[in-house]
């Protein structure tokens, strides 16, 4: 491709740079378009837009391609851990033992919510989405900690980082013990994250709890398999509120809210509730030839995905996991069998070949969430504590961006020309 892309406009020819990243497309710079043409560009939905530059992940969906600073998701989910991960994330590179160590002792030491909070928890009702909660604690997070948001020190921002990473599994956790009636839990600084989470979440006063390793690491995989994903919607809300200036728990809160969105973060709960209304494996064949039913509005959830068109990379790794999961707590369930015989019969269908219907993430996930004992209302919450470490190192890149402008998009105007006000007595 030549350094620079030509456009015919009526009246005059215009050229503009072509950009190339480290690999992926190259992208054509139109910031001067509407100075040299009067005119925008249409792209609902931004899919063919390139809203910023970013050094975190990137994703190929016609290969099936993930990686997060140029590490394949595979890799990191079968050997790494969410900390791990996350300090990449944050930081550019893998930690050595002693950066991993460190960044773990930081994480830990910020888990515990200011005791206020509790009471906060207290003023919705019992039965509120914990979505709705985590929403409105996040974004109370920055009337408790003054002292980390200034978005112009980098110290500020990095301790606001570690908080938000810290106190989401003690958020999410107290919104499912609300929701219950169950006594908060205290964070156990002697647990790794996730084990903790888990004590958080299933643990009582009453008796100890003894976190079980396959459920803690499968837990720990979900966890690095929804860390970031590129410019998905929910990043973009928070890269989008954090360019007004906004406080990171603000930024954080807004993407927790767009997170909540069925076509975003509950496309797993949905699964799940498809694999129920399925019921029993004798049914699949009835409710294979209903997807494949152009008039039929049902659709099998949890196949394709918006961006890959190939096998998506973090299904790889959920399969195997489903399976570790369901011989550790021995689970006897025809929903799960379901599962199993789904994937195989959709994954041999010529029609879910040809039109690349494979299994995503959301597919597997909300199985293994549940075989935990997870409700579905929690599924999204735990993505949210899952992508928070995505969306501080996003809003972080963000922040520190020379080019980061205020998020301005223009539209294609097709309301009332100019009209005079007609006073009320004459219309």
């Amino acid at each position: 491709m030549s350094d620079t892309a030509k456009l015919q406009v009526p009246g005059k020819d215009v050229e503009y740079p072509v950009l190339s990243g480290s690999v992926g497309p190259d992208v054509i710079d139109i910031r001067k378009l509407y100075g040299q043409t009067g005119m925008f560009t249409y792209d609902p939905g931004f899919t063919s837009t390139a809203s910023c530059e970013s050094g975190l992940t990137y994703i190929d969906g016609d290969q099936g391609v993930l990686l997060h600073r140029g590490y394949p998701i595979g890799q990191l989910a079968e050997q790494s851990s969410f900390m791990e991960v996350s300090y990449l994330l944050l930081n550019g590179e893998l930690p050595n033992q002693e950066e991993l160590t460190k960044f773990e002792n930081t994480i830990t030491r910020h888990t515990m919510l200011h005791e206020q909070l509790a009471t906060f928890y207290r003023g919705f009702r019992r039965d509120a989405h914990p979505m709705a909660v985590m929403c409105g604690v996040a974004g109370a997070l920055s009337a408790f900690y003054h002292d980390s948001t200034d978005i112009t020190d980098p110290k500020q921002r990095m301790i606001a980082s570690h908080r938000l990473i810290a106190k989401m599994p003690t958020i999410a956790a107290m919104a499912y013990k609300y929701s219950v009636g169950q006594p908060f839990l205290y964070p156990d600084n002697s647990l790794s994250y996730t084990g903790n989470f888990l004590r958080m979440t299933f643990g009582v006063p009453a008796e100890e709890y003894e976190v079980n390793p396959v459920v803690e690491k499968a837990l720990d995989r979900i966890f690095i398999l929804h860390a970031d994903h590129e410019q998905n919607a929910s990043t973009s809300t928070v890269r989008l509120a954090g360019s007004s200036g906004a406080n990171p728990f603000a930024c954080i809160a807004a993407g927790i809210a767009c997170l909540w969105g069925p076509a975003h973060g509950g496309a797993n709960e949905a699964a799940l509730n498809m694999l129920r209304e399925i019921g029993r494996p004798e049914r699949i064949p009835e409710y294979i030839a209903r997807a494949k039913d152009k008039n039929d509005p049902f659709r099998l959830m949890g196949f394709g995905h918006r961006v890959y068109k190939n096998y998506d990379p973090r299904a790889t790794v959920m399969q195997k996991t489903v399976r570790e999961v369901f011989e550790a707590l021995k689970v006897n369930d025809p929903v799960f069998e379901v599962a199993l015989q789904l994937e195989e019969m959709a994954l041999s269908d010529p029609y879910f070949i040809e039109k690349k219907l494979f299994p995503n993430v959301d597919f597997y996930s909300g199985v293994i969430l549940s075989a935990i004992g997870f409700p579905t209302t929690m599924f999204t919450a735990l993505f949210a504590l899952a992508r928070t470490v995505g969306w501080v190192a996003q809003w972080n890149e963000m922040i520190s961006d020379p080019e980061q402008k205020i998020g301005r998009p223009r539209q294609l105007y097709t309301g009332p020309v100019q009209r005079d006000y007609v006073p009320v007595g004459k219309r």
